[in-house]
């Protein structure tokens, strides 16, 4: 099937994966491979990517320039620089203004920015090189508003700004770049603050409009769109897969609306 007949479809071309043995990482590496890309999945640690099915394991420290550039120069030394980048791996930790001291801001900032920035460029200039790619970022909702993480939040809203820096200034080299920004995802990261708290989503649920969070298949399935022909059209969106959490407040509407 060409691709015009099959727009989300990803036969014949590479995808790199950042962060691809977490959770949302691996149901991307799943939703790519399914959707007939060769999937390079990577990792700070090769033991973090067992069990995955992907088509070449990379290990490497993103917050390491050199080892990101190295990474992307030996794929394209062997014809196998990607055709799309999932600029996936960040983490953080729950905090407010209160906790935030310069050693987090700059651990926050190194990870899940200049980390994205470091294997994002290299890719970005051996795509310029091939005449086209695309770029996905999964950044998160608190780069759209504020839920806390405060030192997170500004990391991820300048992936934004990154995405529509590449947008803007290399569209007309064939290069798109969107945004994927999450809500809460149902990963194991959340199992051990439930056996710490059971009753945890009782007060987390009733803020998403879908009374739920969303999964890592969800989120993936978003990526997939972006990177895909289905998206030819669109570069320097970003894309919410929130379950409704930055739509309103419904507990807002609720609580001033409803004593009306």
């Amino acid at each position: 099937m060409t691709a015009k007949a099959a727009p989300f479809r990803l036969d014949g071309r590479r995808a790199l994966i950042t962060g691809a043995g977490g959770g949302i990482g691996r149901a991307l590496v799943s939703a790519f491979k399914a959707a007939g890309a060769t999937v390079i999945g990577a990792d700070r640690d090769e033991s973090l990517l067992a069990g995955l099915e992907v088509d070449r394991r990379l290990a490497f420290d993103l917050t390491d320039s050199d080892a990101a550039a190295a990474a992307i120069e030996r794929l394209e030394a062997e014809a196998a620089a990607p055709d799309v980048v999932v600029s996936n791996a960040g983490r953080t930790r729950a905090e407010t203004l209160a906790d935030v001291d310069k050693a987090a801001w700059e651990r926050e900032l190194a990870v899940n920015l200049t980390g994205a920035f470091n294997i994002v460029s290299p890719a970005l200039a051996a795509m310029q090189r091939r005449g086209g790619g695309s770029i996905v970022f999964i950044a998160t909702v608190n780069a759209l508003a504020h839920y806390g993480n405060p030192a997170y939040a500004a990391a991820k809203a300048g992936l934004v700004a990154y995405a529509k820096a590449i947008a803007v200034e290399r569209g007309a080299a064939g290069i798109r770049a969107n945004v994927v920004c999450p809500g809460s995802v149902r990963t194991p990261a959340w199992d051990h603050r439930l056996r710490r708290t059971p009753d945890l989503l009782d007060s987390v649920l009733p803020h998403y409009p879908l009374g739920r969070l969303v999964t890592p298949e969800e989120v993936a399935s978003a990526a997939l769109f972006l990177a895909s022909d289905a998206a030819s059209g669109i570069t320097g969106a970003v894309l919410a897969v929130d379950a409704g959490l930055t739509a309103g407040n419904l507990r807002f509407v609720n609580d001033v609306l409803g004593r009306g």
